[in-house]
Order: structure tokens, then sequence, then C-alpha cells
């Protein structure tokens, strides 16, 4: 379990350094086909947590915060709320692992873990486009980060 708890921990450390190498002002840009702001990217990706939370163990919820569409959200408040429902989602998932299952997910935590990973690798991958897109790429740097998870 220590390795897969980990895992995750290593995802969110990832967002974490791709929101960080965000200048601010970015945070409102949008993608050429529309849809969520990078801002709104990331809020997603913490609010879906605060869904299977819900889902799955509501007393983790305590403490959390909904992002809201009206909202004003900055760099802090996301790093701030991205962190604190990593952590829940940890007990979430170390849990899962000890009662092996998560409620109202099928198969397994394992699973259930990798489910979470590539619904937030997606919305990592649009933050980049959308960057781009926008005239404002993530330096080379950066770009090679969101792949050291050796060291992230």
């Amino acid at each position: 379990m220590t390795e897969q708890l980990e895992t995750w921990q290593i995802n969110n450390r990832i967002n974490l350094y791709l929101l960080n190498a965000i200048h601010e002002e970015f945070l409102g840009n949008v993608s050429a086909s529309k849809g969520r702001n990078i801002a709104e990217q990331f809020s997603h990706i913490h609010n879906v947590r605060l869904l299977w939370l819900k889902a799955a163990s509501p007393e983790l919820l305590e403490g959390q915060i909904k992002i809201e569409k009206n909202t004003i959200i900055n760099k802090e408040l996301l790093n701030s709320e991205l962190f604190n429902s990593s952590e829940a989602i940890s007990k979430l998932l170390t849990k899962g692992f000890t009662e092996q299952r998560i409620k109202g997910f099928k198969p397994h935590p394992s699973a259930f873990l990798g489910y979470l990973i590539s619904h937030e690798s997606h919305h990592r991958g649009q933050i980049v486009l959308t960057l781009k897109q926008s005239g404002h790429p993530l330096d080379q740097k950066t770009q090679y980060g969101l792949w050291e998870w050796g060291s992230r």
C-alpha cells in the first residue's frame, strides 16, 4: 500500500509543480476549442476529488471547500485546496486498500488510483495545450519536469 500512496502523492506534486510554473495572469487562458480556463481545470481536478470523497467516504469531506464557478481563483487557493483534497484522497486510498474496496467504484482500489491519475493527467495535458495555444507555453525544463516522477 505504501507504494500506491506514494504514487498518488507524486501525482499531486506534479499537479502543484505545473500550477506553480504558470504565471498567475495566465490562469484565465482558454484553449482554442473553448471550455474551461486553466484555473477552472485545476478547480475541476479538486472538485472531482470531492465528489469521490462524498460518494465513498463522506466523513473525509470535513474541512474541504468546493471551488465554485463564481469564486475568485488564484494560485494560493488552488495550491491550498489541491493539497487538502490530496490528503483526503490519501486517507480514502488507505481505507480502500485496507478494506479492498472503494465504495461506489469497481473493480478495486488499484483501478481507482489509476482512474484518478488518468483523469488528472488528462487535465494536465489540457492545461499544457491551453498554455501553448494562448502563446504562453511552458519552458522546456518544466515540460520535462512533468515526467520526472522519480524526483518529484
